[in-house]
């Protein structure tokens, strides 16, 4: 495990994205240290997902940076090995084998071939290895975008939604899983819109509305700021009522849901 140095595993500097008159991130800023668990959390249209695609480099920012280990990801020279990430389990060839899968993932980044059946373990994958991913279920799917993640054994991994289409047994693997990997002194950022599961797995909050920093505290001072006795969605339910979208029809209350 390639641990930072810095006590910055993630940085976002003033990152701002738009499309077209529409501003997806406006001057986002925050920083992520080793160590702990870092809930990534927002109404629809925050800009969640556009956030954790330029930390990837899959979208240009129109303004600000964000590092890894100080450094933008394209300038990582094998980045599975320092970052892994999940942002769509889909993303996969229905017709390519589980094992190929990550054999070729491996390959690119010239990886120990070894860690192909260790990640295969690890998520419970070893028995349908040898299977195509179009025969998965999204469980299935899941724990695969998991293994890839864990591929190259980094020290930061961006999750988004790693709990969709888990079993209560997944659930509760998941859940250890990122316990015990920041227990090593990795970084992890999971996005979510299950504020319950949120509340039984971060130690930390980052939360945006339209773009902007709402909240970069840990959990207990965020609770704090809901008065005695409020729950973790009660909380955000109060920080973001003037950051969502749009009103549910029969009840007025504010929708929660995974932000892009």
């Amino acid at each position: 495990m390639n641990l930072p140095s810095s006590p910055r595993a993630i940085e976002v500097h003033g990152l701002t994205r738009r499309f077209g008159r529409e501003t997806a991130v406006d001057n986002l800023s925050f920083h992520l240290a080793p160590g702990k668990i870092t809930g990534f959390l927002g109404p629809n249209g925050a800009g969640k997902s556009t956030t954790l695609r330029m930390i990837l480099g899959l979208d240009t920012p129109d303004a600000g940076r964000a590092l890894i280990n100080g450094r933008p990801f394209h300038a990582l020279s094998r980045p599975l090995r320092e970052v892994g990430a999940l942002l769509d389990a889909g993303a996969v060839h229905p017709g390519r084998r589980a094992r190929d899968h990550l054999s070729w993932l491996a390959a690119s980044n010239r990886l120990p071939v070894d860690r192909v059946g260790h990640v295969l373990d690890l998520t419970g994958l070893s028995s349908v290895a040898g299977k195509r991913v179009g025969s998965f279920s999204l469980g299935m799917r899941q724990r695969l975008g998991i293994a890839a993640a864990l591929l190259g054994d980094p020290a930061v991994l961006l999750l988004d939604e790693p709990v969709n289409g888990l079993d209560p047994e997944g659930v509760l693997w998941i859940r250890a899983l990122m316990k015990s990997l920041a227990a090593e002194g990795r970084t992890i950022l999971v996005s979510s819109h299950l504020i319950s599961e949120m509340a039984l797995t971060v130690d930390h909050l980052v939360v945006i509305g339209r773009g902007r920093l709402l909240a970069d505290t840990d959990v207990t001072r965020f609770l704090a700021t809901a008065g005695p006795g409020a729950s973790l969605e009660d909380a955000y339910m109060r920080l973001t009522a003037t950051s969502v979208e749009y009103r549910t029809h029969l009840t007025g209350r504010h929708p929660q849901g995974d932000l892009r």
